[in-house]
């Protein structure tokens, strides 16, 4: 099997039924609770105009080759409705990978999204579609067509490790990555936390959000407060 020139057809769908739970949650109340280290690199931003601002769905994997999109083209072939297509680009901004008539395709085909580490182009459209499109950058200058690459292997995008059959949820603020195997307890913590979240939200309306833990935190770091000047 020449590895960096493969396409795997099955990839691990475990957490399927995790979907539509994760759907109802804002993702940086499930980023809280996976110790704040899931989230795309800020980079990767919301490019298109969803009238649904979340989009949540299982990953399906591409590991290209820099500025080339061919195994992005065969995973929009492959990918099921409601998945999301995650794209890993060796970093390059130089090309984009897609533009207006592949994401209307991708959009057509139900895919639920698509997460570009790397540009696309057509912005002037694309920033009006209903559908959930995240990149890195924006550059006329189109992709190669030639491979090699992979699909549904891991693969790191903004900074973050994908796994086939992850979920992928993200909103805008961005896009959070919840690993299948952990699906379950990630889903109850977050669930528990939002009712803690929503409950600090209207105390704070009320001007009533309890502010002791600062001093007690500043005190357990052994922070020096001098009542003076510099």
């Amino acid at each position: 099997m020449p590895a960096g020139n493969r396409i795997f057809l099955q990839r691990n769908l475990e957490a399927a039924g995790y979907v539509e739970a994760f759907r109802t949650l804002p993702a940086a109340v499930v980023a809280d609770c996976m110790s704040r280290l899931p989230a795309l690199s800020g980079e990767i931003r919301l490019m298109s105009a969803p009238r649904n601002a979340v989009m949540c769905g299982l990953a399906v994997t591409v590991k290209a080759r820099s500025g080339d999109n061919l195994m992005l083209h065969k995973a929009m072939d492959m990918a099921g409705k409601g998945d999301v297509i995650v794209v890993s680009n060796e970093g390059d901004r130089s090309q984009a990978l897609m533009g207006e008539v592949m994401t209307t395709w991708a959009r057509q085909r139900g895919i639920e999204g698509l997460v570009l580490d790397g540009p696309i182009r057509d912005i002037e459209g694309i920033s009006k579609m209903d559908y959930h499109l995240y990149a890195a950058a924006i550059t006329p200058g189109g992709p190669y067509k030639d491979g090699p690459g992979e699909i549904n292997v891991p693969i790191a995008c903004g900074n973050i490790h994908v796994s086939p059959g992850d979920i992928i949820l993200g909103d805008h603020d961005g896009v959070i990555v919840i690993p299948h195997g952990d699906a379950a307890q990630i889903l109850e913590a977050a669930q528990a936390y939002l009712i803690v979240d929503e409950r600090n939200f209207e105390l704070a309306k009320r001007g009533e959000l309890e502010r002791g833990w600062i001093d007690e935190t500043l005190k357990s770091k052994q922070v020096e407060i001098i009542d003076g000047r510099f």
